[in-house]
Formats: structure tokens, sequence, C-alpha cells
């Protein structure tokens, strides 16, 4: 792959910066339809018509996500290792998000902690679902405790389908991989003809996110299986633009468009351009999962406790609130974890962890 490096270290690179523009994006295009209950008030949808700024971002999170799992399978030691790294990045910061919003918000937001069963709580975190208390924001257009999470069992599938790829070699011989990839797009343009889009509540609606993701992870994973072929130039980003904001008026074809075209901007942004100020200070530090964990919660709690909020204050009182927690998950539960996983005491940089997603039901 040609980076323009300029004579900076060449593991330098701007994804820091993207996951917290990723985790912004979900933030803003969420409180408009929070407040709302549909997408009247939200800002790319009002320009195209198709995707949501929460679509963008999600599609973002799982092809960054794609990208850089799949350069760790190919680093693993063991099947095993990969798993067990895959399994502590993940589940540690959920599970005490999910004890939280139970906890703390739950009863905040009017939910009934005496009707929870804490034997499915229990299933629900070890099958990474959603924490659920009845009666939780009733009355609200989403009366859902933290609805973000649902995409995180979604991610630790694609996490577990680049495994079987791995061991079927497909990550070594890239005609396969490219089969892999076009069967998935014939299941993506089937999806829109036979299941429900954009309602992953049912077992027909989750399969059909399940195809979105995995499509938008593998194309990432192409990215970086192809990067020796592949050069990052301004002229290349330019005429990607230019062929991707016409797309994007299709409802059918912006999705695939984003996922190859907006998948080359944003490699282009993260290793042409160079790494900017946010870029190096979340170099060791990311707290991008954690922002996601908890920006949900947050702002429901808000439109629930100030009647008559806009949705504007939603998101910059959420995104204020949420970087703390963020900082926090970070330094307390995900960087000793990963310390955990090298056995060391030494500093860990951020190694690619869950994608913080939107909720299909509000931008997908």
């Amino acid at each position: 792959m040609a980076e323009v490096t300029g004579g900076r270290d060449p593991r330098a690179n701007n994804f820091g910066s993207l996951r917290l523009l990723f985790a912004t994006l979900v933030i803003l295009a969420h409180a408009p339809e929070l407040v709302d209950g549909n997408r009247s008030r939200e800002l790319l949808t009002q320009a195209f018509g198709t995707l949501s700024l929460g679509e963008i971002a999600v599609d973002g999170f799982f092809l960054v996500s794609g990208y850089l799992i799949t350069a760790s399978y190919r680093a693993k030691r063991s099947f095993a290792d990969y798993l067990m790294r895959r399994a502590l990045r993940i589940y540690p910061a959920f599970v005490v998000a999910s004890l939280l919003c139970i906890a703390v918000v739950a009863p905040l937001g009017g939910g009934d902690l005496a009707a929870a069963s804490p034997l499915e709580a229990l299933a629900r975190l070890s099958l990474l679902l959603m924490p659920v208390v009845p009666g939780t924001f009733a009355g609200l257009p989403y009366p859902l405790l933290n609805g973000s999470m649902w995409t995180i069992p979604c991610e630790f599938g694609c996490y577990l389908l680049l495994g079987l790829v791995g061991t079927a070699r497909a990550l070594r011989r890239r005609g396969r991989y490219l089969g892999l990839l076009t069967g998935l797009g014939i299941l993506l343009a089937l999806r829109w003809l036979y299941l429900p889009i954009g309602h992953p509540g049912d077992a027909l609606g989750s399969l059909s996110e399940m195809i979105r993701l995995t499509f938008v992870f593998c194309c990432g994973g192409a990215f970086r299986l192809f990067a020796d072929r592949i050069t990052y130039t301004r002229r290349g980003a330019g005429l990607a633009a230019l062929l991707l904001v016409p797309l994007l008026f299709s409802r059918p074809l912006a999705e695939p468009a984003f996922a190859l075209l907006g998948g080359y901007l944003i490699f282009w942004f993260a290793f042409a351009v160079r790494p900017n100020a946010l870029s190096r200070a979340t170099a060791q530090i990311d707290p991008s999962y954690g922002l996601y964990l908890y920006a949900w919660p947050l702002q429901n709690l808000l439109i629930a406790r100030i009647p008559g909020i806009s949705p504007w204050a939603v998101a910059a009182l959420a995104l204020g609130a949420a970087m703390p927690l963020g900082l926090l998950s970070w330094f307390l539960i995900e960087r000793p974890m990963l310390r955990f996983r090298a056995g060391t005491g030494a500093a860990a940089s951020p190694e690619p962890g869950p994608i913080p997603a939107a909720r299909p039901a509000l931008s997908a």
C-alpha cells in the first residue's frame, strides 16, 4: 500500500480521530430521533433521503474494525489467542456498562428492578445483548435502556466469521476472500427484496442487519488484504467523493457505495493525511467505546427529565457527559484488560475494539 508519510512514523494514523468523529455523529444522529420518534430532523436524511449520519458512522466504524481486526488476526499466535484478545476487548466494558444501566439508569428512567429477572440479565450479558428492565423510559419514543448495544453481538459475530475465514485460509488466498465478499454482496441485494430494512427487533430484522454489517466489515478487511495494491492520493479521494455523492441519493446503492468509495476516503484520511493533534492524543487513549456505551442512556435520561428539550441540547449535553465516562472506561477497565492480556504492566496502546454503532431502527 502506498502511503503518504512525509518521513513520519508509518504506524502513525488518524484512526483515533475517526473513531471519535463517528461516535459524535452517532450521538448527533440519535438526538432528533430519540426526541421526535422519527428522522424528520436528522441532518443527513434531510439532505439525501437515504442514509443518516448514524448509518454513515456505523459503516465507518465497521470498515475500520474490519481493517484493523483483519490485521490483528493475521498477527495472532493461535486462534485461541485471537479469540481471547477479542473477548477481553469487548466483554469487560460491556458488562460494566450494562450493570450500571440496570442499577443506576433504569431506576432513574422509571424502570422496575423488582420485575427484572437476574437469570435473564445474566444470559443477556453472556450473549452481549442489551440490558432490559421493565418500565424503563416508558412513554418515550424509544423506551430502551441502551438501544445502541444491539450492534455488539453483530460485531462479535463478525469476529467469529473472520476466524472461520482465516481457518479456511481465505485471508492468505485473496481470490477466496473476493468470493466471500461477492456472496455477501449478493445477500445484501437479496436483503432489499426479501428482508425488512432497519428493524433488528425481530429474527428477520436481525438477520437483515447482520448481513448489512458483515458486508461492510468484510469490505474493511478487503482494504487490508489488498493494501499492497491500493494507493491513497488526494486525487483519488476527490474522485471517490465525486462518485459517492450522487450514489447517496439511491437507497439501494447508498450503502455499498459508501462501503467502497467511503471506505477509500476513510483509509485515505487515516493513512495519507498527516496525523492531527487529536489522533496523536488518542494514540494511547481510546475513549470511543465508552463514549458509545454511555451516550444512549444519557440522551434518554435528558429527554425524560427535561420536557421540551431540543435535540441539539440533548446531543451537546450527552456528549459532554459521556466523554468523561468514556475516559473512565478506558483507564479503569479497557486498558487494564489490555495489560492483563499482554501479561505486563507496560502501557498498552489502544487495540481495535468494539465499534460504536447506531441503532438501525433509528438510523439504519
